[in-house]
């Protein structure tokens, strides 16, 4: 017998008993918008959105509707500049964190 969980459900247990671990998938998606990998942050923020807030919460927090959010953090999305940053605030309130961006020291 194969032994097989689904990834999404595994993700939602490992957020539910390790609050960190919320917060190190909102910095990963971050940095991975920062470093020009927008096609995973997305996935990774949606994700989180399934995880934590659910996309019908998102929906009130951000005051767009769920379909439309559906589509942005899916594979295909194109959210705007506006519409990420409205997500990951909606996100850092909700998780209760700061995002701080560092830059590496140019050698």
């Amino acid at each position: 017998m194969a032994l097989s969980h689904d990834f999404r459900q595994t993700v939602v247990e490992r957020v539910e008993r390790d609050p960190a671990f919320a917060k190190a998938l909102l910095d990963e998606a971050a940095t991975l918008f920062l470093n020009g990998e927008p096609d995973a942050a997305r996935l990774i923020l949606r994700d989180l959105v399934n995880a934590t807030v659910g996309f019908e919460t998102l929906a009130r927090l951000t005051d767009r509707p769920s379909k439309s959010l559906h589509r942005m953090l899916s594979s295909n999305g194109n959210p705007s500049m506006d519409n990420l940053a409205t997500i990951f605030a909606a996100l850092r309130d909700r998780l209760k964190v700061d995002i701080e961006v560092h830059t590496a020291d140019a050698a």
